[in-house]
């Protein structure tokens, strides 16, 4: 039997029912809701924000709709049709290296999809968004910025890719062990590099402005033992108005980023209470945490898939020409043909670590209010960027599971003043 093929249906339609579903529940729940104002946001949020925030979910939901149809008609039309063997087995005729055939597998078996989600892109970006107040870009910057991604792409992954080409060339029996710790250190170096090098390819990160706010947040910082090479301010107001602060890097090359647009909703008590959740996470080494699991799953998911790789039914079953003698020559469409199979499963796994990651947030809100001795800056903070980003303030609970590796504002604020 065509083992992986029926697991490629079964996943792939299983993943579209499941999302409809939950959609749907989210959807109904929004329409009985209405403009009603949950009684721990009055005073905060009126009904007329509730509207604003409901109209904005629905014309997500119904350019979500078409999306999703589209992308199932094309995942399982490309598979039925035999398009990915169809360019494999060419490849294989008219480009003998075997370098230049699996990249070139890897491009055009992406090229479908990509173009099919442009228009969808565009009327999110210029349609959605913009009805909305929150897209600023113009084409000009979206095209560039798409543009210097591809070429991103090209002189990133381009030599990691012919990296782990010569390694299943040269180490078929154990390639697992060296691809896996291949992708860890060049994850690690990627992390290193990104907020020197490849964000301002994107965005302009200037020092903190504001000399009062810098000073708390260092204070915050050397109380936590934090150390941090810089906190900068984002001009992410040039494409969006939602807000947002992250850090990035690693090792010495941590950087803290607050968004221009953040800067501008919250006060300077509330930032603080942002920034001291953020510390939270490195206090309780969430951060570590993750990055162990990680490194755990990323040997064993190559375990696992070295066993896979070697079965000539699985190119086979989605009519791949094969010489069973010569299995590494197709590891490259092995894999690719693994991930569109699990990609199926990805709301299950993705219980798993949306469950870990609440859990993480709960307690770095927590570190949050004690650091500052209140909760109320974080929670109003909370409130303001939900308001400000039209997040939906009730989400069903079956929907939040699926759907949030955040807790629900709601259950946040009851955390947090508790």
């Amino acid at each position: 039997m065509k083992y992986f093929l029926i697991a490629f249906y079964a996943a792939t339609i299983f993943h579209f029912v499941l999302n409809h579903i939950l959609e749907f529940i989210d959807y109904r729940a929004r329409v009985k809701n209405g403009d009603s104002v949950p009684e721990e946001l009055e005073g905060f949020v009126d009904s007329d924000q509730i509207k604003k925030t409901v109209a904005y979910e629905n014309a997500k939901y119904f350019y979500w709709l078409p999306l999703s149809v589209c992308m199932l008609s094309l995942n399982l039309g490309l598979v039925y049709f035999g398009y990915y063997s169809s360019i494999f087995n060419w490849l294989q005729k008219v480009v003998p290296n075997v370098y230049g055939n699996s990249i070139l597998f890897l491009i055009l078996a992406g090229l479908p999809s990509a173009v099919v989600e442009i228009p969808f892109d565009l009327y999110h970006t210029f349609g959605i968004e913009k009805k909305f107040g929150f897209n600023t870009m113009t084409f000009g910057t979206w095209l560039l910025d798409n543009i210097k991604g591809l070429i991103l792409d090209a002189i990133i992954m381009l030599p990691l890719l012919c990296l782990v080409i010569l390694i299943f060339q040269k180490m078929w029996q154990w390639w697992w062990i060296m691809v896996a710790a291949v992708l860890i250190i060049f994850s690690l170096g990627l992390s290193y590099i990104y907020p020197k090098f490849i964000s301002p390819i994107f965005n302009k990160f200037t020092p903190l402005e504001n000399q009062d706010l810098l000073a708390k947040l260092t204070a915050l910082l050397e109380r936590t033992g934090f150390k941090a090479s810089g906190i900068y301010q984002m001009d992410a107001s040039k494409r969006s108005k939602h807000s947002n602060a992250y850090f990035t890097g690693f090792g010495k090359n941590k950087q803290i980023v607050l968004y221009d647009t953040l800067l501008q909703q919250l006060d300077d008590e509330e930032i603080c209470a942002v920034l001291a959740h953020e510390l939270g996470h490195y206090k309780k080494k969430h951060i570590i945490k993750r990055m162990l699991i990680s490194i755990s799953l990323e040997f064993i998911g190559a375990f696992v898939l070295s066993f896979i790789l070697n079965r000539p039914e699985l190119y086979e079953n989605f009519g791949f020409e094969v010489n069973p003698e010569l299995l590494k020559n197709y590891a490259i469409a092995g894999v690719f043909l693994i991930s569109i199979v699990v990609e199926g499963f990805s709301d299950i796994t993705g219980l798993i670590s949306n469950t870990s990651s609440r859990r993480d947030e709960f307690q770095a809100d927590s570190f949050s209010a004690q650091l500052i001795g209140s909760g109320k800056p974080l929670s109003s903070s909370l409130i303001k960027l939900n308001k400000e980003n039209l997040s939906e303030f009730t989400p069903p609970k079956i929907y939040s599971i699926f759907k949030y590796n955040h807790p629900p504002l709601l259950e946040r604020i009851r955390n947090i003043l508790k």
